[in-house]
C-alpha cells in the first residue's frame, strides 16, 4: 500500500471539500490528555505529516491539553493551506483528575470560541462543534449562542457531538448543522439510528474512537481474518470498514506517532469485498 489518502471527498458545503479520512488531534497531548506531550517536536511532524500524505481535515478540542492541542496546531500549521479545514470542539471543562465536565452556557461558550481562535491563530473557525449537551443549560440556549456566532462570522460551520436524534432534529431548526461526532466503530454502533439521520440530511457522521481505542474485541477474529487477506492490520480493517459502512463517515483517527499515521493513512487504500463487509455486520 503506498502513503497518501485515497479517500473520497465529503462537501461540508458547495465550496469546501474535504477527504473522509481526516486526522484526531487528541493524542498529541500528555498523559490522560492533559498537559503538554512528552516531545512536542515529534507533535508537530504528526502534524507536518499529515498534510503531505494528503490530509486536509483536522479535528480537535479545547479541552485537549487544555489548550495544548489547539496550540499546537495553530504553532505548526497557521497561516493554514487553503484546502485544510481545522475543526474544534468546546463545551466541556477539565480538571487535575482528568474530568470532562459539561459547561453549555452561552458566554461560556463565547469566551470558549474566542480562546480557540486565538490558539488556532485564525479569525473564524473553520468548523465549531458543542462538545456535550450540558444537563444545566438548555441544549437550545447552547445551539443559538453557536448560531449567533456563525452569523457574525466567528465559526463557517456548526456542528454538534454526543447528540441523540432528536438533539440533532432541535439543532437543526436553529442552524445548519454540518456534522456530528459520536462514538462510533465496527464493534460499536448504539449511535446507528443517529449515523442514519446524518446519512438522510447529507450531514458529515465524526465517529470518535474510530478504532475503539483499541478495543475491538467483539469483531477481532472476522478483522484479523480479512487483515491477514490485505496484509494489513485489524485498526486499517477497522478504518476501511468505516469508509465503507456510509458515505458521511468522517474517521478521525489519532495518533502520536509519524508510523501509526502512515499505517491509519494506508487503510484509505483497502477495498473491502461484500463478503467481507457481510463477516463485519
Amino acid at each position: 500500500m503506498g502513503l497518501a489518502n485515497r479517500s473520497d471527498t465529503f462537501d461540508l458545503d458547495d465550496e469546501t471539500t474535504i477527504h473522509r479520512l481526516g486526522y484526531g488531534a487528541m493524542r498529541i497531548t500528555g498523559e490522560d490528555i492533559i498537559g503538554r506531550p512528552d516531545d512536542e517536536d515529534e507533535a508537530r511532524r504528526v502534524l507536518h505529516q499529515a498534510l503531505s500524505l494528503g490530509v486536509d481535515f483536522i479535528d480537535t478540542a479545547d479541552s485537549y491539553g487544555p489548550g495544548v492541542s489547539e496550540r499546537l496546531i495553530g504553532e505548526a500549521l497557521a497561516p493554514y493551506p487553503d484546502e485544510l479545514v481545522v475543526a474544534t470542539k468546546g463545551g466541556l471543562l477539565r480538571n487535575t483528575d482528568g474530568d470532562w465536565l459539561p459547561q453549555g452556557d452561552p458566554d461560556y461558550l463565547r469566551n470558549a470560541v474566542l480562546a480557540s481562535r486565538d490558539r488556532l491563530g485564525v479569525d473564524t473557525i473553520d468548523l465549531y462543534q458543542y462538545h456535550r449537551p450540558d444537563p444545566d443549560t438548555p441544549f437550545e440556549d447552547s445551539v443559538h449562542a453557536l448560531a449567533e456566532m456563525k452569523d457574525e462570522g466567528q465559526i463557517r460551520h456548526v456542528g454538534l457531538s454526543n447528540v441523540s436524534v432528536e438533539q440533532l432534529e432541535t439543532a437543526r431548526d436553529i442552524v445548519d448543522v454540518a456534522t456530528v461526532q459520536n462514538q462510533y466503530n465496527v464493534a460499536d454502533r448504539e449511535d446507528e439510528d443517529v449515523l442514519q439521520a446524518c446519512e438522510e440530511y447529507d450531514i458529515g457522521f465524526i465517529p470518535w474512537f474510530p478504532l475503539g481505542a483499541g478495543e475491538l474485541d467483539e469483531k477481532a477474529d472476522a478483522l484479523d481474518s480479512i487483515a491477514e487477506a490485505h496484509d494489513a492490520t485489524r485498526y486499517q480493517i477497522a478504518l476501511a470498514w468505516l469508509l465503507q459502512h456510509s458515505p458521511v463517515t468522517l474517521p478521525i483517527p489519532g495518533t502520536s506517532s509519524v508510523t501509526h499515521l502512515k499505517e491509519n493513512v494506508a487503510a484509505s487504500e483497502i477495498e473491502l469485498s461484500d463478503d467481507e463487509l457481510a463477516r463485519l455486520r
